[in-house]
């Protein structure tokens, strides 16, 4: 029988619909009946996840536990966070409900090992940044994650929150000048650790993108289906 999958979504809306289209777009399904059943929480009141890692803003923990509990009281058998920074508030989500919660960054540090990838650049929120999700993540499999400089940093976040306003053309601006000073130091791919940014940069013959809601997309099919038995997390 197939699973149910709950999205703890709103972080931003735009990142929620992108993770269920791509549910949707890779599911195999000849009718609607194939698909999967999809329960979206796309709770955008969830308080600013960078700026309360910072130290600057309201914690949103409650509301991200609010979410986990919400979904898995609407009958979710396991659980995907459509925001990267989120996952810093893992583990108090994790221990909020019974339903098994997957995780993003780790998901991607396996894909990138699967794909023989060594050194990967990193393009993500100071938040994400700071809390080391994907370092960590990255560092259990054995890949180095370059981070942009200071500088470089400050227009990955201009571009970042130019997409949530819905400025797509700035925000792809921004964030491919980082990309392309991420492979000039070495990176053989460009992890897209924030889930606004694979909505304005792609794969090109010159550049792997690798987009961690796709990852997370995919895997949650497999799950779903069957075909893949547990749920990795941490």
């Amino acid at each position: 029988m197939q699973k149910v999958v709950g999205i703890i979504g709103g972080m931003g809306p735009l990142a929620t619909v992108d993770l269920m289209n791509k549910i949707i777009s890779y599911t195999p399904a000849m009718k609607d009946q194939d698909h999967i059943h999809i329960i979206a929480d796309n709770y955008s009141q969830i308080p600013d996840r960078t700026t309360a890692i910072l130290g600057k803003g309201i914690d949103p923990t409650p509301y991200i536990v609010q979410s986990a509990q919400r979904l898995q009281n609407a009958g979710a058998d396991f659980l995907v966070i459509a925001c990267n920074t989120a996952h810093f508030f893992y583990e108090a989500a994790k221990r909020s409900v019974s339903t098994p919660i997957l995780h993003m960054p780790l998901e991607t540090a396996r894909f990138v090992q699967e794909n023989n990838f060594r050194k990967v650049g990193l393009l993500a929120t100071d938040g994400t940044i700071k809390t080391q999700l994907y370092q960590n993540s990255c560092q259990s499999y054995k890949i180095d994650v370059i981070e942009p400089d200071k500088e470089m940093q400050e227009k990955v976040m201009e571009g970042i929150y130019a997409i949530k306003g819905g400025n797509l053309e700035t925000g792809c601006l921004y964030l491919s000048t980082v990309a392309d000073k991420l492979k000039e130091s070495g990176a053989e791919a460009i992890i897209a650790g924030c889930t606004e940014v694979p909505l304005v940069l792609k794969s090109s013959e010159n550049t792997c993108i690798i987009d961690p809601t796709e990852i997370a997309a995919k895997m949650v099919i497999k799950i779903a289906n069957g075909t893949e038995k547990e749920v990795i997390s941490v």
